[in-house]
């Protein structure tokens, strides 16, 4: 999915930064945005790259990676709305029913 918003907005350097904030209803949540591939830090960030060729590519920040290390990130399509998600985190330890909101093994 991210390839094709790459494409319809003609820009090839758009990423998906993925943030863990303090916050949510259990504690952090993950934020999700689209950034300019001039807005990475070399020194901050750490950006992966889709093994599939499509050049898509997910961007996130040293706090943020250490309690997402493990996940994986999916698009999903409900009726409610379409969006991208974290999966499969095994440092949360339980979750809101949206999703966004998730708290950590101590």
């Amino acid at each position: 999915r991210l390839k094709e918003i790459m494409a319809s907005d003609s820009n090839p350097n758009l990423l998906l930064r993925v943030t863990v904030e303090s916050g949510g209803c259990h504690g952090f949540q993950y934020l999700m945005s689209l950034t300019s591939a001039t807005s990475v830090s070399t020194d901050d960030d750490t950006v992966f790259e889709a093994a599939d060729g499509t050049g898509a590519k997910v961007v996130m920040d040293e706090p943020s990676l250490e309690l997402l290390k493990g996940s994986k990130i999916d698009y999903t399509m409900e009726l409610i709305g379409s969006q991208f998600k974290v999966v499969g985190n095994p440092a949360a330890t339980s979750s809101c029913g949206c999703g966004t909101s998730f708290d950590i093994k101590s």
